[in-house]
């Protein structure tokens, strides 16, 4: 039960881990809608390129030499854009550091770099063995002592 429980934390952690890159993801990213109106009814529209046409958008007359009065139409079709525009700010400028934040910068990484060097440790023979017991003290027996 134990087990099963700590697999389901990882698995969240991993959900919401991917869940929240997703999040980020979508807030950056900018995109613009295209769409193609006729009338009041939406005929086409497209993420990436520009919406087709429906075909009936009304030519510009071209200049004749005999009229100098043209009658212009309004078209009934238009062509409309959303853009959804991301947020930019999320990388930090590194030109806004003073000078008090890079020695703390520095000095940080100084002292987190010297967890990882190796320390040379002289190995101790006698400290995986006993020292033997006294039965006895042979030097107050013997009345031998070292001056």
């Amino acid at each position: 039960m134990i087990t099963f429980v700590i697999s389901m934390k990882h698995v969240l952690k991993q959900i919401m881990a991917v869940l929240m890159a997703f999040v980020v993801l979508c807030t950056t990213m900018s995109f613009t809608v295209n769409m193609h109106y006729c009338g009041d009814t939406l005929v086409d529209y497209a993420l990436v390129q520009k919406a087709k046409s429906c075909g009936m958008e009304l030519s510009t007359p071209s200049k004749s030499a005999g009229c100098d009065l043209q009658i212009v139409k309004k078209s009934c079709c238009q062509d409309k854009s959303v853009t959804a525009k991301g947020h930019d700010d999320l990388k930090p400028s590194l030109t806004s550091i003073d000078l008090e934040q890079q020695g703390f910068i520095t000095s940080f990484f100084y002292s987190y770099a010297a967890l990882f060097t190796p320390q040379t440790v002289t190995p101790k023979a006698y400290t995986n063995y006993t020292p033997p017991l006294l039965v006895r003290d042979v030097q107050t027996l013997d009345e031998v002592y070292l001056i």
